[in-house]
């Protein structure tokens, strides 16, 4: 990783057992439905536990430019985020942007673009453009894609230092998506297959699970008092991270593996479940 600077706005801790935890949140299908919208109670358990002294931490797929719009929706306008499946790491700020990047790893995205592109010829491609948008081969779907699109030829595509790559074939099922990845042999980035045929690609051995330990490391968080809520495949490491991994009702059989409990679906509040536990503790 290459930090590009301290975290700005954060309080350091002793890092003793009792102290302060690291709650670590995953945002779609965890605090957000497929439409984007928060669940209902949340904000306000975000805020308690921010008034606890604990450090509540978005860790989310999701781009800067999307997640911290939903990071000051939660209450948290200081602090670490962590975005692009760990990729890129920010510290929350009250002025314009909103953040400012601490963290940024990036890895050459060709070789890989180019194999999937042999596999899945017809399938939609897009690069993280951070803190804008994206740089795009295909027509999305609207709403799919967020912020300033960019559209680009193959070859520009893959001479673009890469945080986040996006991958779109929706005649293809997760499972196909995984047998690829298998037979193809993506040995050079990390990957994680999304909600809608939709496959992430990130820097070989970057997680939410390592800009996780690099953001407690930061705070002094002990690490027995680290906390972490999932539904997805990308959330895994993050689950076997934290000292209490949770995962989704929802999440398939591997996310659940990963994680030390279950909580409810998200149509059951499972999150918030979660959250109001930890109040009582």
């Amino acid at each position: 990783m290459t930090a590009v600077g301290p975290q700005a706005g954060v309080t350091r801790t002793t890092g003793a057992a009792g102290g302060p935890r690291l709650v670590a949140l995953d945002l779609d299908g965890t605090l957000l439905d497929w439409s984007g919208r928060l669940m209902d109670g949340i904000a306000d358990a975000v805020a308690e536990l921010r008034e606890r002294g604990d450090h509540v931490v978005v860790a989310t797929g999701r781009s800067v430019h999307s997640a911290v719009p939903y990071a000051q929706q939660l209450g948290i306008d200081v602090g670490p985020a962590v975005t692009s499946n760990g990729a890129v790491t920010v510290a929350l700020h009250g002025d314009d942007p909103g953040y400012r990047i601490t963290d940024l790893v990036t890895f050459d995205a060709g070789p890989a673009l180019r194999l999937v592109r042999e596999e899945l010829p017809d399938a939609l491609f897009a690069v993280e453009d951070v803190g804008r948008g994206f740089f795009v081969h295909g027509v999305f779907p609207d709403g799919e894609i967020d912020g300033h699109v960019t559209p680009v030829g193959f070859d520009d595509l893959c001479a673009v230092p890469a945080t986040r790559v996006v991958i779109r074939s929706p005649e293809h099922t997760d499972a196909d998506f995984h047998a690829m990845v298998e037979r193809i042999g993506l040995q050079e980035v990390s990957y994680a297959v999304g909600w809608t045929a939709w496959l992430d690609l990130s820097p070989q051995g970057v997680s939410k699970a390592t800009a996780l330990e690099a953001v407690r490391q930061e705070l002094g968080v002990h690490p027995s008092r680290t906390v972490a809520v999932g539904d997805g495949r990308n959330d895994v490491e993050m689950l076997r991270w934290a000292a209490r991994g949770v995962a989704m009702g929802h999440a398939d059989d591997v996310t659940r593996a990963a994680a030390d409990e279950v909580t409810g679906a998200f149509d059951e509040g499972g999150a918030l479940a979660v959250l109001r536990d930890l109040l009582t503790l």
